[in-house]
Order: C-alpha cells, then structure tokens, then sequence
C-alpha cells in the first residue's frame, strides 16, 4: 500500500507527456486527420527544447521553442496529409524516423555524447505550493484539457472542426474551408505533442535522448482509443498510464522486485497495461467517419 502512495508524486509528472499528446491527437483526429508522428514530434521537440534552453539561458524560451518545434512538424504532417493529399500513416512514420535520426546526430554534434543530461540551470522551475514542490506542467495540463474540450464543444470553431471530420462534403457546402482547418488542427495538435517533448527534457528526465520518449508517443495514441475522443477522459487515461509507468520505475527499485525479476521485465508494465486497456475500449470508440481520408473538393 505504500508502493501505491509513494508513487503518486511521479505518476502525476508521468501523466503531462501522455495527456498533452493524446489532447492534441484528439484534436486532429476530430478534424479527420491522423498523426501517428507523435513519438518523433515528442523526440525531436524534447531536442530543440533542450538547445533553446541551453543557447539562451531561459527554459521557458525552451519550452517556446520545443512548442515551436511541434507546431511546425503538424504544419508539415498536415501539409503533407491535407494539401498533397499523401497517406497520413505513412508520413506519421516519417516523422518518427526523422525525431529519432536527427536528434541522435544533433546530440553528438553539440554535446558529443548520445544522452546528454542537461544542467540544472536549463531545468524548468517548480511550483511552490503548501509547502510542496509542482511541476507547473502538472497545473498546465488539466487548463489545457478544459480549454481544448471547450474549444471543441462550446464553440462554433469547434463545431466547424467537428463537422470536417464527420462529413467535409456537407461542411464544404455550407463555405467551411475543409482543408485549411484541418491543416490548423493538425498544427495545434503537433504544438501540444511539442509541449509534451519539452516537459520531458526540461522538467521531468533532464536529458536529451533519440528514445526519450520512450514510446510514450504510442501509448498517447493508445489513449486516444481510450477516451473516445473525449479529452476529459484523455486527462484520465493520461495518470491511468502514468501511474502504472511510475509503478514499474519505482518496483524496479525495490528490494525483493527489483532484485527478483529483470528489470526489463518490471518496465513492461505501463505496455501491458495499454495493451489489455486498448483491446477493452476499441471496440466502443467512434471516430470520424471521414478520419484519415483527404479531401478533395469536386
């Protein structure tokens, strides 16, 4: 029971990195558009974050600049998927092999090592709050979750958005311009996967790595599956996942689990989790009926 306890504080900063790119998956997806890029736009973000905070001083123009970072892979995913009409699977892997090549070679260019952990001056402040210490991030992502939700159901943008996705021929008639809100879905979703890249080399594992992620990417597409498209239940997924992640970082640690099973056994946890939580929930999700398909106007 106290394993169970102890393990909230990590759970809670695990939990950012999932929501945020699941938030903004749930969001492209609405506009009918897939990004299974959000490893590499996690990577690469986690990356540029990192070099923002180190050349400038500020981590917060990291955290800009891994925001950044994002946005403009969205821009490209979306070009790609939206404009040229390309297969959105296809680009989506591109960017991850991208997010995993060029940070291995951008590590070794600037810092000489593969991993390279950052100084503590290039690290996101906390928050002091009743005398605990917080990850702004951690305050960060619920806002986030109850803005996009309320973007997407309490606004005539949101509406639109909806409407591109579910049926872009009848959002065409009536002169919603399909293919330029998907384009800016995309971009806003690629901007929240940044976001999550950038609270994992800045805030939470202080290092810079082409696997930082550590899958979290997929499991934040798993997610997805998961809430149904509903971002309140991402932000609910997002600490089921990073509680069962912090788990099996803190068994691994410890007496008796630790030293009883490999390692690599223990960290199989969150996976195996997602995995039996996806085969329960695909089933009942709904996606768009037009998700994945370009537009082409007639």
């Amino acid at each position: 029971m106290n394993i169970l306890i102890d393990v909230l504080p990590v759970a809670l900063r695990a939990m950012v990195p999932i929501t945020l790119a699941a938030v903004g998956e749930i969001f492209t997806e609405r506009a009918g558009v897939v990004n299974i890029g959000l490893e590499g736009i996690m990577t690469l973000s986690a990356f540029i974050a990192g070099v923002g905070s180190w050349a400038t001083r500020d981590p917060w123009l990291g955290v800009l600049a891994g925001l950044a970072t994002g946005a403009v892979l969205g821009l490209v995913h979306g070009f790609i998927s939206v404009c040229l009409r390309g297969n959105q699977v296809v680009s989506g892997v591109g960017i991850n092999l991208l997010g995993m090549g060029a940070v291995g070679f951008g590590a070794w260019a600037l810092w000489g090592a593969k991993s390279p952990m950052l100084d503590h001056s290039f690290w996101v402040p906390g928050i002091s709050l009743w005398g605990v210490n917080f990850s702004p991030f951690v305050i960060m992502t619920p806002v986030v979750v109850a803005f996009t939700w309320l973007v997407l159901h309490k606004t005539a943008l949101g509406l639109r958005v909806r409407a591109v996705g579910e049926a872009p021929v009848a959002a065409d008639v009536v002169g919603i311009h399909v293919n330029r809100l998907r384009l800016w879905a995309t971009v806003y979703g690629g901007a929240l996967g940044g976001l999550a890249g950038a609270f994992l080399s800045l805030d939470w594992l202080h290092t810079i790595s082409p696997t930082l992620p550590a899958g979290r990417g997929f499991i934040a597409l798993a997610n997805v599956v998961f809430s149904k498209l509903n971002p309140f239940l991402a932000l609910v997924g997002g600490f089921l996942f990073g509680y069962f992640d912090a788990l099996a970082i803190h068994l691994a640690s410890v007496a008796g689990f630790g030293g009883a099973l490999p390692y690599q056994f223990i960290r199989t946890i969150p996976y195996l989790v997602t995995l039996v939580v996806v085969a329960l929930a695909i089933g009942r999700a709904r996606f768009p009926a037009a998700l994945g398909q370009p537009y082409r106007r007639e």
